[in-house]
């Protein structure tokens, strides 16, 4: 036995009963101008693709909406009734695109990045730089802290842009790999590891006390997995939560220190800080944007991006 939910009319949605805003705005143009040439031009069609928009236009809504003739197209009584509502139709349209254009303009006015010690000092300052060329109109406000305070940072919506320099993708982000960076120890001039003819084994280093990062930074992340195999880390010598502190205390020659690369160019130039050699033991890492999950970058976020050489 059927049912009077068998019996209904299956449900045909919208967008296929409605004509489109470029049909609706064609409909306008003739009604303005009494002729689909004229109309076609206004809107930037060929003629034969004018009346080919509204005869389509015709048939879905079941109804004729102009008279043709030589001297031009007349709107019927049915096409002024539908031209009056498309007209309806194409203001609330163009309220819509000014309201999203206004939600633009505010997302584009400022730009909240959240970065980790290593990139905010060394790396970003060139693509902050090179982003102001491009939107000088954009306010960039810069979080600095370490990598777990990023993700922390993007989670909670107050930034829109990360930067880390951790193992993985924190839970919760999405992203992208932008470089890569490499840990490395150094030692004051006179430390007696600055002599050494040999490279320290992993675990001669897993063992020795160290000045460290503090547990939540990229730097520790990486080095904390790489030693885990060989006995963990032993007992901080010092912990400290930048990286200026950790080759201050280097240099004072209160003992050795892993910090990155890029951090250290100056230090080393200057023989401040002797770089040690190591053996058995990968220090390299992965520099990484990331963002919210299931949000991709877009406006000043999407620009800044691509100007690390990795857009999405």
């Amino acid at each position: 036995m059927m049912t009077g939910d068998d019996l209904r009319t299956p449900h045909i949605p919208l967008a296929h009963r409605v004509p489109d805003l470029g049909a609706l705005e064609l409909l306008l143009a003739v009604a303005r101008h009494g002729s689909l040439g004229r109309a076609a031009r206004d809107v930037g069609i060929t003629q034969p693709a004018a009346s080919s928009r509204v005869r389509s236009m015709e048939r879905q809504l079941g109804v004729t909406l102009l008279d043709r003739s030589p001297r031009g197209s007349r709107l019927t009584d049915a096409g002024a009734l539908v031209t009056d509502w498309a007209r309806r139709v194409v203001e609330a349209a163009e309220a819509f695109d000014a309201g999203t254009q206004a939600l633009r303009d505010r997302r584009d006015s400022r730009l909240r990045v959240a970065a980790s010690m290593t990139i905010a000092e060394y790396l970003l300052p060139g693509w902050l730089i090179a982003l102001r060329g491009e939107r000088p109109d954009t306010a960039v406000s810069l979080l600095v802290g370490n990598s777990a305070a990023v993700a922390r940072r993007l989670v909670t919506g107050e930034a829109d842009l990360g930067f880390v320099e951790g193992l993985s993708i924190p839970e919760g982000l999405d992203g992208t790999v932008i470089a890569h960076d490499r840990l490395v120890v150094v030692v004051a001039p006179t430390h007696p590891w600055a002599r050494r003819r040999t490279p320290l084994l992993p675990g001669e280093l897993a063992a020795t006390p160290l000045i460290l990062r503090e547990h939540g930074s990229g730097t520790r992340q990486v080095l904390d997995a790489a030693l885990a195999v060989h006995g963990g880390l032993a007992q901080p010598l010092l912990e400290l939560s930048s990286t200026t502190a950790v080759k201050g205390a280097a240099e004072s020659g209160a003992g050795p220190c892993v910090l990155s690369e890029l951090a250290l160019g100056e230090e080393l130039s200057a023989r401040r800080l002797v770089q040690v050699p190591v053996a058995g033991v990968r220090l390299r890492r992965q520099l990484r944007a990331v963002w919210p999950g299931g949000h991709r970058p877009a406006g000043p976020a999407r620009d800044l991006l691509s100007l690390t050489g990795r857009g999405v």
